[in-house]
């Protein structure tokens, strides 16, 4: 993992970093292009503008490594606001909700895994209420075991409930043959954390590699296969996939981030794919923000140009 990427997905966190960058209206206006806003009707009116281009999404609101009960519950409550705040759009499975059990009290020193899963599960249920679904995000590798069993436990009443994998964790070629399997939704991403090498893939030929692997199991398995890449090469790969495999057109879903290629995300939609946008939004952007910079050199740039031009 290059230098720079590693010392940006350390910022993510730490604290001091935070109140720095969060505190800096110059930041605040950049983070624009990459979150849809601070508030829910910021984030519906987001969802809006991609129905009416016809890219499904994923609402995200935004928060993660909660150590306090209360603040976990709030989480809860904030999806259960956001899934009513969908209700009146009639979207159906074209809007759905993203959710990471950090911020539902994963962490929590005593019965975090079970506080969780009570709070996700009232989140579940309506999304299931509404006709819709909710995808578990994964997040760092000692959580991985901790999340699918979640996840597994889920599905139990809501089968459509939404893994996600990550392509550069060694691990992770196992998993998906594990959850190839009929009526399985798979969000198939190449990761975004800092993770040593005794876990993961640490260049990046080597999780390209992974992902194509990975991608390749998930399509030519049973389940609903979610491909969350910008990588051209990524595409053209899945595309090349399900034309093999003779895929219908509603049985995979390509998955852009908010703000990232926006005109690709049109281009695959009017082709007749199924494109669904991760759309995060609320006050707790500081974190999701570092990875999206950390990901990629140009996001990187960006930012620096907009520091250099609006200070």
């Amino acid at each position: 993992m290059p230098v720079l990427q590693k010392a940006l997905l350390s910022a993510s966190r730490r604290p001091g970093l935070r109140r720095v960058v969060t505190g800096t209206p110059v930041s605040r206006r950049v983070v624009d292009r990459f979150v849809a806003g601070e508030t829910l009707p910021d984030a519906l009116g987001a969802v809006r503008e991609l129905a009416a281009d016809g890219i499904a999404v994923t609402l995200d609101h935004l928060g993660e490594d909660v150590t306090d009960r209360a603040e976990a519950t709030r989480s809860r409550d904030a999806y259960l606001a956001a899934l009513d705040g969908l209700a009146p759009l009639g979207l159906g499975r074209a809007a759905e909700v993203s959710v990471k059990l950090s911020a539902f009290g994963q962490a929590l020193p005593v019965g975090g895994d079970d506080v969780a899963l009570a709070l996700v599960r009232p989140v579940v249920e309506a999304a299931t209420a509404l006709g819709t679904t909710v995808t578990v995000d994964m997040e760092g590798s000692p959580t991985v075991d901790s999340t699918l069993a979640i996840v597994a436990e889920l599905r139990r009443e809501h089968p459509g409930t939404g893994a996600v994998l990550q392509a550069m964790l060694h691990r992770t070629e196992d998993d998906a043959r594990t959850l190839a399997v009929p009526g399985s939704r798979v969000r198939l991403v190449k990761g975004a954390y800092q993770e040593p090498a005794t876990v993961a893939h640490q260049d990046k030929a080597a999780v390209d590699a992974a992902y194509a692997r990975c991608l390749e199991t998930l399509v030519r398995g049973g389940g609903h296969p979610m491909a969350g890449t910008h990588d051209p090469a990524m595409i053209d790969r899945l595309l090349a996939l399900v034309a093999e495999t003779g895929r219908a057109a509603d049985s995979y879903e390509f998955q852009l981030l908010y703000g990232i290629r926006p005109e690709e995300q049109v281009r695959l939609a009017r082709a007749g794919h199924t494109v669904r946008a991760y759309v995060p939004y609320g006050a707790d952007w500081y974190g999701y923000f570092m990875r999206r910079l950390a990901e990629r050199p140009a996001n990187l740039q960006f930012f620096l140009r907009s520091l250099a031009t609006r200070s």
